[in-house]
């Protein structure tokens, strides 16, 4: 039987609160091809790729910050393995790779269905993941995080769950996927708007530092909006249902006065948990409603 501190140490690591990343462009993709058929053990593997590569994400980050020094036993913010010495750097490499792995397999499989060329988004996918903040030049450290985790957990990760099903890109994915990703978005910006202080300190500069503080509550706030309208759209121009995702500004009233409100460090932690709310109320909301209309 397995020692529970350990596994609860790894699902520590796998920082469970940012899975809705994972779990929404999948819903939402699949739903926008309902209407043309949905092959359901495609959507499983889809979410399958999703998850392994947000945990992959998740442990590549926690090594190579901790590696750099970046998140220190004193950081404001969830424990990270490495930076607190839970577990130690191979170990966390190790996991990083095994999740990946997971991810590849399960997308050999939608590959060798709906397109060999998917491999090459996977192996896209990967890369980025671990260049975020691995590699000789991270370019999360450079204020490019942000446009990672809109292309690949938003139009990467919607537009594909469509694409396996129904084998061709439509407006409605590409569209549906700009909430997505931004919903993704704003985990990441007010994760890092927590940490413009000790990120400042490392010379880390993620978009948030070079913003500054005020700037970048003010982009949290704009990324969200920007979402809902987006959802607007989708629901005028294609799926009147697809408005039900607009219920997901009643959980964002919460995390919005917190951000606006001005609070630091360790007063903006619960946001990170309120904000995946919203993501997933969003989306999957957004995911019914496309579905409803399909």
């Amino acid at each position: 039987m397995p020692d529970c501190r350990v596994v609860n140490i790894w699902l520590l690591g796998a920082r469970p609160k940012t899975l809705p990343a994972a779990v929404v462009p999948v819903a939402v993709g699949t739903a926008a091809a309902v209407g043309a058929g949905i092959i359901w053990w495609r959507a499983a593997a889809a979410l399958v790729v999703s998850l392994a590569l947000q945990v992959g994400v998740n442990y590549a980050n926690d090594y190579s910050d901790g590696k750099r020094g970046t998140d220190g036993a004193d950081r404001v913010g969830p424990v990270r393995l490495v930076g607190s010495g839970l577990a130690t750097p191979a170990a966390v490499k190790d996991a990083a790779r095994i999740s990946f792995a997971v991810a590849g397999v399960a997308g050999l499989t939608l590959a060798a269905a709906a397109g060999w060329w998917l491999l090459l988004v996977g192996a896209a996918s990967i890369a980025a993941g671990w260049l975020y903040t691995g590699g000789p030049r991270p370019y999360g450290y450079l204020g490019l995080g942000e446009v990672f985790v809109f292309v690949f957990f938003g139009l990467v990760a919607t537009v594909g769950s469509t694409y396996v099903q129904i084998e061709t890109i439509t407006a409605l994915a590409v569209v549906a996927a700009v909430p997505v990703g931004l919903w993704a978005t704003a985990l990441l910006i007010v994760n890092n708007l927590r940490d413009i202080p000790g990120d400042t300190v490392v010379g880390k500069r993620t978009l948030a530092v070079r913003l500054g503080d005020s700037r970048t509550r003010t982009m949290y706030v704009g990324v969200l909006v920007v979402s809902w309208l987006f959802v607007a759209i989708v629901a005028v121009a294609w799926r009147p249902w697809a408005a039900l995702g607009l219920v997901g500004v009643v959980p964002g009233a919460a995390p919005i006065r917190i951000v606006l409100g001005g609070a630091h460090g360790p007063a903006l932690i619960p946001v990170l948990a309120m904000t995946g709310r919203v993501q997933l109320v969003s989306g999957l909301l957004l995911a019914l409603g496309l579905a409803l209309s399909g």
